[in-house]
This record gives structure tokens, sequence and C-alpha cells, in this order.
């Protein structure tokens, strides 16, 4: 973990979040500043930059990211949703720790932007 990433510092339980889901990978929480009724975010607790780092050793854990987070959309009575990983300031990632957002409840345009 990252001393100064905001997301290690949640997963350490320095910052408080509303989890949603945890266990020895993993870490769901809803976003603090929700742009549609359902948005929260899935991140792993192993500290990886962005979606362009991660590596063939990682593959297994962003795939866990994707059904945990349609679980939990699920459990939420949620359906349809979005999934997004930003990647670079460019891009919108505004936290350096790869986190996937879950959005739903409200139309979702194309292209997003």
């Amino acid at each position: 973990m990252a001393d100064n990433c905001i997301f290690c510092k949640i997963i350490r339980g320095e910052i408080p979040a509303a989890k949603l889901f945890e266990d020895d990978e993993l870490l769901a929480f809803r976003d603090i500043n929700p742009a549609a009724p359902l948005h929260f975010l899935v991140i792993p607790k192993k500290h990886i930059s962005g979606p362009a780092a991660v590596t063939t050793e990682d593959e297994q854990l962003i795939g866990r990211m994707l059904r945990i987070g349609g679980e939990i959309a699920k459990k939420e009575g949620f359906d349809d949703f979005r999934v997004v990983f930003n990647n670079g300031a460019k891009a919108g990632q505004t936290v350096f720790h790869i986190h996937m957002h879950i959005l739903g409840g409200r139309d979702l345009n194309w292209p997003p932007g």
C-alpha cells in the first residue's frame, strides 16, 4: 500500500467509508460524490496505480472486481449499470489507485464525457 494514497488509507481504516463488501483482496464502498443513484467503487487492496499498470499477475484480481461489482449492483436492486475504469488524469482519474466505478439508476448517455 502507498502511504499517501487516499484509497490505501480507506483500506487501512484511517478514513471512513460506507462499505458494501470487503474481503482479503477487495473493498467496495459508496462514492462520496455520487453521479447516479447507484454509484460505488470496487478497489483491490493491492496498490496498483491504474489500469495500464495491471500485470498478468493481477488478471484474476481484476476479474474478481468485475464479478463482485456485478453481484453488489444486483444486491442493490440494479440489473442495468455502467462499469468505468479511468486511466490517467486526462481520462478523469483523480486517485491513482485502480478503481472501478459502478453507476446505475438513471439513463446514462453515450458517449460519456
